[in-house]
């Protein structure tokens, strides 16, 4: 735990849940960044005792989140903390010099469209100079950043899948969005509706048309295009663990192909895969891939893309975001091969 001089301390603060444990997994092969610190909001075990799976793998004692103490020992913080609760505890970690990967929503939108949707925000401060954490549509900022907000898990893959296309989608009819996702997708916190006897051999819909993450996707798509698309977005929970594909329907107003225009659009990023077939879970599971198909007919175009929500839709473009600020392979240390069969 305790930093070498070739090594650069890093603090995850929020370690009991999914995306904790993906960090912790990730940061152990990391070449650079060493974990000098691991915190949840009551603390006080160790880290075996929130993930058995780390047993004889990694020990280190889970302290209460207190951001004087981080700043002494670490150089950047991962916030895997709910939304609300981050924006305190990273305005203090910013004062003292500390930079942050925030994977909550506090960061991510603009000020009217957060409070509309969450909360009154109590850091406008610092949330003017968020860096929505996208590597692929902003990866020079990122580079410069010390505040990078994470995206969404359904923002991602629906932007990814979008944003090649958006030049030739008619901005007059709505575009349609159906969207699915893995239980852990809900969080480590049992419901009623992530109990195994609700989504065992199931489907459903959930918070159609109203899902926080609509206005997510609309705000970045204009600031993507300088359009502003009708979005419609409906979420489904499926019944695995992890996991996410989004189907997106739109009409567009001119011919093209759109597999050559997604490759060329995605050249130079590691992470985009473009397919010749629609996209699997499988194939992308455990890894900070996004892999994409598209097809057109006349004039409606289909998107089909697919990420996994904990990695790429939290963890692993979490870890990508910290290695850009740092002036490091984006690559480094994240997972490329899937987890099948």
């Amino acid at each position: 735990m305790n930093p070498t001089t070739n090594k650069i301390p890093v603090a995850i603060v929020g370690a009991s849940g999914y995306t904790g444990i993906e960090l912790i997994k990730m940061l152990l092969n990391h070449p650079i960044f060493e974990i000098a610190y691991v915190a949840t909001s009551e603390g006080g075990m160790k880290i075996e005792a929130l993930h058995p799976a780390l047993t004889d793998i990694f020990t280190c004692n889970v302290e209460k989140a207190d951001a004087g103490v981080i700043a002494e020992r670490a150089q950047l913080a991962f916030l895997a903390l709910p939304h609300q609760a981050s924006m305190g505890f990273a305005k203090l970690l910013l004062e003292r010099g500390v930079k942050v990967v925030d994977l909550s929503a506090d960061y991510r939108l603009k000020l009217e469209t957060y409070e509309a949707h969450y909360c009154p925000h109590s850091d406008k401060e610092h949330l003017g100079e968020a860096v929505y954490g996208l590597p692929e549509l902003y990866r020079e900022q990122i580079a410069k950043a010390r505040l990078v907000a994470n995206p969404g898990c359904y923002p991602t893959a629906t932007i990814l899948g979008l944003a090649p296309f958006t030049r030739f989608i008619d901005e007059r009819f709505p575009i349609f969005i159906d969207a699915k996702s893995g239980v852990s997708g809900a969080g480590k916190s049992c419901t009623s509706t992530t109990h195994f006897v609700s989504i065992n051999e199931n489907l459903f819909a959930y918070k159609a048309l109203s899902h926080r993450h609509e206005p997510e996707i609309h705000e970045k798509l204009l600031m993507q295009s300088n359009k502003s698309f009708d979005v419609n977005f409906v979420p489904h929970l499926l019944p695995l663990t992890r996991g996410e594909m989004i189907d997106a329907y739109m009409l567009v107003h001119e011919s093209f192909d759109p597999l050559e225009v997604a490759r060329e659009f995605y050249r130079n990023d590691p992470f985009v895969r473009i397919f010749d077939q629609s996209v699997d879970l499988k194939s992308c599971a455990g890894t900070n891939f996004c892999d994409i198909h598209a097809k057109i007919k006349g004039n409606k175009l289909y998107v089909n893309s697919a990420v996994d929500n904990i990695m790429r839709g939290a963890s692993s473009q979490a870890l990508v975001n910290a290695n850009l600020m740092y002036g490091l392979d984006e690559a480094l240390g994240v997972p490329r091969i899937a987890y099948v069969p």
